[in-house]
């Protein structure tokens, strides 16, 4: 579909792409992974035409379609249906000409051509695709100008997913999107009928929806196939056997230096030194694979553990006006340790719960009662306009270290990932993935008991979101988090929160049955809860006795389940690649602490099997 031969390609006087070629085949869904900067959005630029390359040339199909986002999002009076719509310029154009066309022949060509390109469905076709990317009926009848610039660039992407290019050219889709969009776009790209370029730093994306990685590494691109948790296998594997490789031609090469060094004046041996000399001129140098170490992500512990529950909601209500809850009856607790995910469509209130949990809005009703001196930290990725850009990363951090000496500021800027110079760039030169590590470590200097994370892998590449999660899962407070990113979610959180019809409850399921949910269009309580036949229903326990046992179970069993999420997050950080190595007391003590979970849960399961055959035998 798409041949690209001997590019190059420079900005700035850097070069980006540095003689590359590759074939990507017809019809196929293709992840374009490289590190933020290498030069992928570039690439696509070149692509549509919107830069030139400094040489090599790249071809496409004669009369293939280009399709790619538009840079602005839609506004104006037009609905968004209409927008849509109109995306598709011959349907638009063959409608017009309709309306004014009076001979036969070519009315019947019209009409014949609209039968040929599906018109006729094409309302209903674009409906689908809104109401997957959350536009109800109603929201699609409105104008674009009633929304903000995120939902409006959703619109933009309805757009380009409904006119159907031949190549649909995507960059980082999700940004705007959240994990219910996110689900429902894996699943329309999976079952996209032409080639797709895709750049995104979401694995599951990657993973569910493309069958191919174009790989952007120090100026060349290597075509891989399947998806990315076949492309990083391999890679680590090649990286593997070419440091293999690149250590043996060192010592070969030593070997022949030595011999050339010892031999070379003397006329004995001076044939086959000056052989050896040429062999080592000719030996073509095996090249390994860099990966350019990520700087981690840094979560500064507590000085003072909180004591749990650090917070406490009784039918609490919450809104903007008097009287207009946005939220009510929520009846919730949160834990000095807890990693909570929050679940829901955009629009049913997850920011205005986050205000709240935040102390950002006060509970209009109820009770709300958070532990004394209880320090949070919240980030979001709106937040980035509150960076100063003319400042650098040094002189916010100083802001505030106002007393510290300059060494230890420039300490913190090094931990924050802005070692050396890198502390005296100003805000408005740095990427996004770099103003995203700015605002994390400015929000966590003070230590906090509760990390509140909303979205906060937009503009992190695949190998700065791992160091995410490795930070997260060895940080020991509490954390709540709304994202689209479900490796995220999966590898960080162990309980799941459902904002959904006004209030927030715990979610019985895991992502997988969440995933179904959402793509079904089913009731989140309908569709998890497994339903009870009549036989199966247990009776409900005598008072007295069977009450106190009922209740003892129930205790265990919340034991049980907190040791058991205790292990999975530990076995989460024990399974990241390199940990020991790199973490050798770390992971000591963690493999320690699992040991003791383990020992504490198989105590618990025994006290929960004697309680069990207690109530059932007083019942």
């Amino acid at each position: 579909m798409l041949q690209i031969n001997d590019l190059t390609v420079r900005v700035a006087g850097r070069v980006l792409i540095d003689n590359a070629s590759v074939t990507l085949p017809p019809n196929a869904r293709v992840g374009f992974l490289g590190r933020n900067g290498t030069g992928k959005s570039t690439l696509f630029k070149v692509i549509q035409g919107e830069m030139a390359a400094d040489g090599g040339s790249f071809k496409l199909p004669a009369r293939a379609r280009l399709g790619g986002v538009a840079q602005e999002a839609p506004g104006g009076p037009q609905s968004l249906l209409d927008f849509v719509l109109d995306a598709d310029k011959e349907r638009a154009r063959l409608l017009a000409e309709a309306e004014t066309a009076s001979d036969p022949h070519r009315i019947a060509e019209i009409q014949t051509r609209l039968v040929d390109i599906d018109a006729h469905s094409a309302p209903a076709r674009a409906a689908a695709i809104l109401a997957g990317l959350g536009f109800d009926t109603a929201a699609q009848a409105r104008p674009c100008s009633d929304f903000s610039g995120g939902w409006r660039m959703r619109v933009a992407l309805a757009a380009v997913l409904f006119t159907a290019p031949d190549l649909l050219l995507l960059d980082e889709p999700t940004n705007y999107l959240d994990l219910e969009g996110t689900l429902w776009l894996q699943d329309y790209l999976a079952g996209y009928p032409h080639s797709v370029l895709l750049i995104s730093h979401d694995r599951d994306l990657l993973d569910a929806s493309v069958e191919h990685i174009l790989h952007l590494d120090q100026g060349k691109l290597t075509l891989w196939k399947g998806s990315y948790t076949t492309f990083a296998k391999s890679r680590a594997i090649e990286m593997a056997v070419r440091e293999k490789a690149a250590k043996k031609q060192e010592e070969k090469r030593a070997h022949l230096q030595s011999f050339v060094d010892r031999f070379r004046a003397k006329a004995t041996k001076a044939r086959q030194a000056q052989s050896r000399l040429k062999m080592l001129e000719k030996m073509e140098t095996v090249t390994t694979i860099v990966d350019t170490d990520v700087p981690p992500f840094v979560i500064p512990e507590p000085a003072r553990k909180a004591s749990p529950p650090i917070i406490t909601m009784e039918g609490a209500s919450v809104g903007y006006a008097e009287g207009q809850p946005i939220l009510r009856r929520l009846d919730l607790r949160i834990d000095d340790d807890d990693r909570i995910g929050l679940l829901g469509a955009n629009g049913n209130g997850k920011s205005t719960f986050l205000k709240l949990i935040s102390d950002r809005l006060r509970a209009m009703s109820g009770r709300m009662v958070r532990a004394d001196k209880l320090k949070i930290a919240y980030f979001a990725q709106h937040q980035l306009d509150e960076l100063r850009p003319a400042e650098s990363v040094y002189q916010h951090l100083r802001r505030l270290m106002p007393d510290d000496p300059e060494a230890k500021v420039r300490a913190a800027c090094a931990r924050s990932g802005f070692s050396g110079e890198r502390s005296d760039t100003k805000v408005s030169s740095l990427s996004g993935g770099e103003k995203a590590r700015l605002l994390f470590a400015l929000a966590v200097f003070e230590g906090p008991h509760l990390l509140i994370l909303d979205e906060p892998t937009n503009h992190l590449d695949i190998d700065s979101r791992a160091a995410l999660v490795e930070a997260l899962n060895g940080y020991s407070g509490a954390v709540l988090i709304v994202s689209h990113d479900r490796h995220l979610l999966e590898s960080t959180v162990d309980r799941l929160w459902l904002v959904r019809e006004g209030t927030v409850k715990p979610f019985d399921g895991d992502l997988d049955d969440y995933r179904k949910i959402v793509l079904s269009g089913a009731a989140p309580e309908k569709a998890v809860k497994p339903e009870r036949t009549a036989e199966a229903k247990p009776a409900s326990p005598p008072r007295g006795e069977s009450k106190a046992l009922a209740k003892r179970v129930a205790e265990i069993e919340a034991a049980m389940e907190k040791l058991r999420a205790d292990i999975d997050k530990i076995d989460r950080i024990l399974a990241q690649p390199g940990y020991f190595e790199a973490h050798p007391d770390s992971a000591a003590q963690a493999a320690k602490t699992r040991g003791l979970r383990e020992r504490q849960l198989a105590e618990a399961e025994e006290a929960w099997l004697a309680a069990s055959a207690e109530l059932e035998a007083a019942g």
